[in-house]
């Protein structure tokens, strides 16, 4: 066979990093990483963007080198990443703090409210079923993340999780502020208002988890092969006929539920947030699908049937 020769270059300076000789042709990227870290240990696999052009994309770990367009002496280039953290730690952290956060306004702590023994309770029942309910959303991810989930990507940039961070402990924060307060009102159309909310909320976790079980089962044994997915014999993945991520539908739907059940102007805006954002990462997701599949259903959309 012909050997590659591979100049990976600094993707800012274009100042020549190493020169690699004999590169099988069946290399793949993730050999390329090892053996660029062999040279430059502080610079991990993770924490390399391997490129085709300086502004590129990265390429993907499973991409072999004499598949991509190069000649037999490839020219690549580095972008260091920064550190990295694994996705499991990342959730833990991320989930882990908005659940511990809620319990400080709910309990009443003096020094959130400083009030008396009077305001250490709050006479309207929804507010303890909002701190079940929160808790339950929240204990329900940490548990799929340690049990369910399979990352296609082991890392994200350490510098992003104080942002993420600041997000989901914040909105925590906020919405448990004022459903907590003392001078908090219950919706106001009363139990019917609420038991509504609360049957929408259980259906929607319940349809939440389905998919993370479907989506899951599609990467046993650790395969990174991306498929597919279709609905299973469970009804709660039948969304799948008619949105490509059913997971982010039915997580906004927990969220307008628990909106509906606190009436509460933070929550409401958390919601609208939430779906603004998942709304992207359906549409990134949706054209990933199309792209790589030729034969993916055409009726589908990325998050709401028949609309978007």
């Amino acid at each position: 066979f012909v050997s590659y020769q591979v100049e990976i270059l600094d993707w800012e300076t274009k100042k020549q990093l190493c020169f690699l000789d004999k590169v099988e042709p069946n290399a793949t990227i993730r050999e390329i990483r090892l053996m660029f870290h062999k040279l430059y240990p502080r610079w991990y696999p993770a924490r390399q963007a391997i490129k085709l052009h300086p502004k590129g994309k990265s390429l993907r770990d499973e991409e072999i080198l004499q598949h991509l367009p190069v000649g037999t002496t490839a020219t690549l280039y580095f972008k260091d990443l920064g550190p990295q953290i694994g996705w499991t730690t990342v959730f833990l952290i991320e989930y882990t703090g908005p659940l511990f956060i809620y319990f400080l306004f709910y309990f009443r702590m003096t020094f959130v409210y400083g009030l008396d023994e009077r305001f250490t309770s709050s006479p309207h029942p929804v507010v303890n079923l909002a701190c079940i309910c929160h808790s339950f959303h929240y204990i329900k991810r940490l548990i799929e993340t340690v049990f369910v989930h399979r990352f296609s990507h082991g890392t994200m940039p350490l510098r992003k999780i104080v942002k993420n961070c600041l997000y989901y402990w914040g909105f925590a924060a906020w919405l448990a502020y004022y459903i907590n307060h003392p001078l908090y009102t219950p919706p106001s159309y009363g139990k019917k208002q609420i038991n509504f909310a609360v049957i929408m909320f259980l259906l929607c976790e319940a349809g939440n988890f389905s998919i993370h079980v479907a989506l899951s089962d599609l990467r046993r044994n650790g395969s990174k092969t991306r498929k597919i997915p279709y609905p299973t014999k469970n009804p709660f993945t039948w969304l799948f006929f008619f949105v490509s991520c059913p997971n982010y539908t039915y997580e906004v739907g927990t969220w307008i539920s628990f909106t509906i059940m606190t009436q509460c102007v933070p929550v409401g805006l958390f919601t609208l947030l939430c779906f603004i954002q998942m709304t992207v990462w359906a549409k990134d997701k949706h054209c990933t699908y199309q792209r790589e599949f030729k034969d993916y259903p055409s009726h589908r959309m990325p998050i709401i049937p028949f609309l978007l």
